[in-house]
């Protein structure tokens, strides 16, 4: 039986539009029916006022770098990468308390659904107190997200990090790095704590930050308690080229072929950004299941490279999205920049279309963050489709770009056209969370924010 009823004129519905589309929700707050070609709206429905968009899944965030992003783009060296602004990221996670983490997680789960994403991967390695010694309660950080995440409505998919050392040939952590501190122990206890806390829009997985910062060892001891479970399993891997060479001096290989060599991965896990990859480690990837999470505005932002995006897409390997360190916070701001950075790189344009199957690039890149994203976070159904959950977003037609489109090129004008806020209304489960382009509560939760960004900064310059 139907909870609620929503009509759109039009709607996104497996991977077109559809015209006339009601739109059914149970009492979970999952679909329980899509059905285009109604032409009046059933007297019960809530009409929806523009094209209808399901919500996609953010498959890469660490919330606390919200406060830190635009903070780093001055150079006062000779050199600027990856590795010095890790170090001065650094110095937003060594401060950072548990209610600001709530309050800075709020404000970017809000930004997050403003911009079209409903679920957020939260990639969790900020676990205990400035000193580095566990707080009372072990999950204390872990629940200052889920709480942010109720605060804003956002579904929130956590993954506690196994973080043990500096590098392949440093067994111990940096003394910047005292607060990542995790034993496989830690992180599967973390993970049954979250999942098991029964909290509406939350589930948890688990993830390794990346072949440098735990040992196969602790991989294998974490990848026990895991075992059959179906939970998502992520890990950076090949985002920088100093990590490519130091696994090859550490192992003899690439760090994507020394991953799918060692360990058995399967349709669970997650490699974020592989960045850097030969042909041999796409097909590896491919032939095991396994997806990919491309973030492009913190990789163009943090200068990490191109992906070879042609060769992922080839070889039919998942692509998921994510936003990282939050320098841009809307879903089709990251497909303009996927798309882009191709195009400077090839020399070319369209270079994501497919020719007779798929000519439109943003209709092929947003269906396929669609389907990715919903496994990235675990969730065993997504999108404008029954059983998924009742999130959708309605794109305002009169957002800037998107006036005067064709009804057939609403998405390709979306990603390549539009500028600023482009939904007006966002609904979560059922529930609407945005309004008219505004969150519900983003007058409070703002507040909060601006409150915590100058306790942390003040008129302080990071160096």
């Amino acid at each position: 039986m139907s909870e609620h009823v929503f009509w759109a004129p039009q709607a996104w519905v497996h991977g077109r539009w559809e015209r006339d589309v009601c739109l059914e929700v149970d009492a979970r707050g999952h679909w329980a029916g899509i059905t285009p070609g109604i032409t009046q709206p059933p007297a019960n429905a809530t009409v929806l006022r523009g094209p209808v968009l399901p919500g996609l899944v953010n498959a890469h965030s660490h919330a606390f770098q919200r406060a830190f992003a635009g903070l780093a783009e001055r150079r006062e060296t000779e050199a600027d990468d990856f590795w010095s602004w890790r170090d001065r990221m650094y110095g937003a996670a060594l401060r950072i308390t548990p209610a600001q983490m709530r309050a800075v997680a709020a404000q970017l789960y809000v930004e997050l659904l403003q911009g079209g994403y409903t679920q957020v991967c939260e990639f969790h390695y900020l676990h205990h107190q400035e000193d580095g010694q566990p707080y009372a309660d072990e999950a204390t950080m872990a629940l200052a997200l889920a709480d942010a995440a109720q605060d804003a409505g956002m579904g929130l998919t956590l993954l506690p990090v196994l973080y043990e050392r500096a590098g392949f040939k440093q067994p111990d952590l940096r003394p910047d790095q005292r607060r990542f501190a995790g034993t496989p122990e830690f992180i599967a206890r973390l993970q049954s704590t979250v999942q098991a806390s029964g909290r509406p829009l939350l589930n948890a997985g688990v993830a390794i930050h990346s072949l440098r910062a735990a040992s196969a060892a602790s991989i294998d001891a974490l990848l026990a308690h895991v075992g059959d479970a179906d939970m998502p399993i992520h890990i950076h891997v090949a985002e920088q080229m100093q990590e490519v060479r130091d696994c090859l001096a550490s192992t003899g290989q690439r760090p994507i072929a020394h991953l799918v060599q060692r360990w058995s991965m399967d349709s669970r896990w997650q490699l974020v950004h592989a960045t850097h990859t030969e042909v041999t480690e796409i097909d590896a990837v491919a032939r095991s299941g396994a997806g990919i999470v491309i973030c492009p505005s913190t990789e163009g932002n943090l200068g990490d490279g191109f992906a070879d995006l042609p060769g992922w897409l080839a070889a039919g390997v998942r692509m998921a999205l994510g936003s990282d360190s939050h320098v841009g916070r809307q879903w089709n701001e990251e497909i303009r920049w996927l798309e882009y950075g191709q195009r400077l790189r090839l020399q070319q344009r369209n270079v994501a279309a497919a020719p007779g199957s798929q000519p439109a690039t943003a209709a092929r890149l947003f269906e396929a963050a669609v389907h990715a994203g919903g496994l990235a976070a675990g969730q065993t159904q997504w999108g404008l489709a029954r059983g998924g959950r009742a999130d959708l977003l309605v794109l305002d037609t009169e957002a800037s770009g998107m006036q005067g489109i064709p009804a057939s090129h609403t998405l390709d004008a979306l990603v390549f056209a539009s500028q600023g806020k482009s939904f007006s209304e966002v609904y979560v489960a059922g529930r609407q969370v945005v309004a008219r382009g505004r969150h519900i509560a983003q007058a409070q939760i703002a507040q909060q924010f601006e409150a915590t960004m100058q306790a942390l900064w003040g008129e302080k310059v990071i160096k």
